[in-house]
């Protein structure tokens, strides 16, 4: 008889809760620790499936009646992008990005503040602490980098934090865990900005995706990201292209 090693990973299922994207539905996730010298691997794996990571848990969708989160992920050796994204792009021009290790920082917590008092008023983040968002941040047994976006200042000097990204390098992508940025800019479009620098890392990387989380149709808060075409979304029957 063959045994399971000691250390599979064990799944568990949430209880119903009301589902963030579509009203008047409930949500249910599946989910498994992500600790040890396993994780990264096992991030690897699990992210390829479909699942999403949130400090030392990975999660998935696993709601009875409803399958209207789809798993996302651009495909770099074909993305070009469009016009708008291109504009987008330029308007970002004056942006510099600098890669640093997975520490939380005042600035970055003041920034999340106002992101989420402005957008995500009513959710889940609206209230965390200082304490939490350091966890949602340093909480990783993966290799995981942030990535802060400032304005550049004409004598040289680095300019204010105005975006700032969470992010997972998998063996066969980089993965936009989570992402948050100065809400009075938003003619810059700076969500979509860091997914077209995503990208741009990814080619640098030899990496061929970008992960994007959670297509949900029909919810304007995920509607961003069909723009960014060809990609795959994993369905029924594995990974699909579309566009």
């Amino acid at each position: 008889m063959t045994k399971e090693p000691r250390d599979a990973p064990q799944f568990y299922l949430t209880s119903p809760a009301p589902c963030p994207y579509l009203p008047g539905r409930e949500e249910r996730k599946v989910f498994t620790h992500l600790i040890g010298l396993r994780a990264p691997a096992l991030n690897d794996t699990l992210t390829q499936s479909g699942f999403r990571r949130s400090q030392t848990i990975a999660y998935r969708p696993a709601c009875e009646q409803c399958r209207a989160c789809v798993s996302v992920r651009v495909k770099i050796e074909e993305f070009a992008p469009s016009r708008g994204l291109r504009r987008i792009s330029r308007r970002n021009a004056d942006l510099i990005a600098e890669t640093r290790p997975a520490r939380a920082t005042q600035e970055q917590y003041a920034l999340f503040r106002r992101y989420v008092g402005a957008r995500h008023s009513d959710g889940g983040m609206a209230d965390m602490s200082m304490v939490d968002y350091q966890m949602m941040i340093e909480d990783s047994h993966v290799d995981t980098r942030l990535i802060e976006y400032r304005l550049a200042q004409a004598n040289g000097e680095n300019g204010p934090l105005i975006a700032c990204c969470l992010t997972d390098r998998l063996s066969d992508g980089l993965s936009m865990v989570y992402s948050f940025y100065e809400p009075e800019l938003e003619h810059r479009s700076l969500g979509a900005f860091m997914i077209l620098d995503h990208a741009e890392r990814a080619r640098g990387f030899g990496l061929p995706h970008v992960y994007l989380g959670y297509w949900v149709e029909g919810s304007r808060k995920m509607e961003y990201k069909s723009r960014f075409l060809p990609q795959e979304r994993l369905g029924m029957s594995g990974w699909v292209r579309v566009g």
